[in-house]
């Protein structure tokens, strides 16, 4: 009697362990997302304590305004921050964070011929030039967004991109689009991984077939002439010499992979799925070196939008665990007591938005199925 009432009571208590040790996987869950939100929540105060400008909405560009080459902010930390404000949007639909910001890029906005795009500086204190790669940023995000609230603008803006960016494919090098508008000497990476993103996501929400042609036209052009054997990619390659530029950047690898894993969706060709996880594991074995990737807070970002992509497709926790290493480490080594982030004295705005945008999608990972 007592041997079936021992048996009874181990066999609960083994039943017991796994249901246990769920919940308390569930709770970890949990409460990593939640030191996450906080983050970003810390450091969107200290930005916009720190960088935003009440009078105008504009933004500085670093902390030392002494030495900030122009009044305001270029337009690249805004496309790090719009896309930052997206993401605190995911986690808190009932918020407004990306209006502000939108409002202080619409004061970029320049209609000089051929096509009206977004310049990388305010209009109205001087005519700057418009980088392809720059208005792409704005696009991505804007169709994250539209994704999320249908919120005409967004779509509308992002076709204005598209138009302005096709501006910038030709044939010289064999295809491929320009880095800046009346620039014909360079072809990059940059300016063709986020191209072929705008491209696919604007097919995802239109349906339109010119959107997967030119995507795919991107796409392929790019890894013809700008992937590395191992696949990486490499920086650009200049016209008409067709040189290579070799130096390797996290946001490039991020913008193909999430470009192969978006076509895998599509397409469900899984040669771009096994593409995707080449590229990923040659992208953490080149960039994550003794528990660090490098001190580019806002490329690896970027980098870090294509592994999630991955990482909701095939479910390697691998693929976000050094994304989560190298985060503590800035959070840890890397932030003032005001909670501003960066490597140097002067903090940099474009910093501030890109480790929002990390914390924040680390933060959304934790709920993924």
């Amino acid at each position: 009697m007592h041997l079936k009432k021992d048996f009874v009571t181990c066999v609960c208590f083994l039943l017991v362990i796994p249901a246990c040790a769920q919940n308390r996987q569930l709770v970890s869950s949990s409460n990593k997302a939640e030191v996450y939100k906080k983050r970003v929540q810390l450091l969107n105060y200290a930005l916009n304590r720190h960088f935003k400008e009440s009078a105008t909405g504009l933004y500085i560009e670093t902390t030392d305004s002494a030495k900030n080459e122009n009044p305001h902010s270029w337009l690249w930390p805004l496309c790090a921050y719009i896309q930052a404000a997206n993401e605190m949007e995911v986690l808190e639909p009932a918020k407004q964070y990306m209006l502000p910001v939108e409002q202080a890029i619409d004061q970029y906005y320049s209609n000089t011929p051929p096509l009206p795009a977004y310049q990388d500086y305010v209009k109205r204190e001087k005519t700057t030039t418009k980088y392809y790669d720059d208005n792409q940023w704005v696009a991505i995000a804007y169709l994250d967004a539209y994704k999320r609230n249908h919120k005409k603008k967004y779509l509308e803006v992002s076709e204005m991109i598209y138009r302005f960016m096709m501006n910038g494919l030709d044939s010289a090098a064999g295809g491929g689009i320009y880095w800046r508008e009346k620039d014909m000497t360079t072809k990059n990476t940059c300016s063709n991984g986020p191209g072929a993103l705008v491209a696919l996501q604007l097919y995802q929400v239109t349906g339109k077939k010119e959107y997967l042609q030119t995507a795919l036209s991107v796409y392929n052009w790019t890894r013809k002439y700008l992937q590395s054997p191992e696949g990486l990619y490499w920086d650009n390659i200049k016209i008409p010499s067709m040189q290579v530029d070799k130096a390797k950047f996290t946001y490039n690898t991020g913008t193909m992979l999430q470009s192969a894993v978006l076509l895998y969706n599509i397409t469900k060709n899984k040669d771009y799925l096994k593409e995707a996880q080449r590229v990923a594991g040659a992208g953490k074995e080149h960039f994550f070196k003794n528990g660090r990737l490098p001190h580019e807070y806002w490329f690896n970002a970027v980098m870090l939008r294509g592994y999630i992509e991955l990482y909701k497709v095939d479910k390697n926790k691998a693929w976000l665990d050094f994304f989560r290493e190298d985060a503590e480490q800035v959070w840890e080594k890397e932030r003032t007591a005001d909670n501003l982030v960066g490597t140097k004295k002067a903090k940099r705005l474009i910093d501030q938005a890109a480790m929002i945008e990390v914390y924040a999608r680390l933060a959304e990972a934790e709920v993924i199925k």
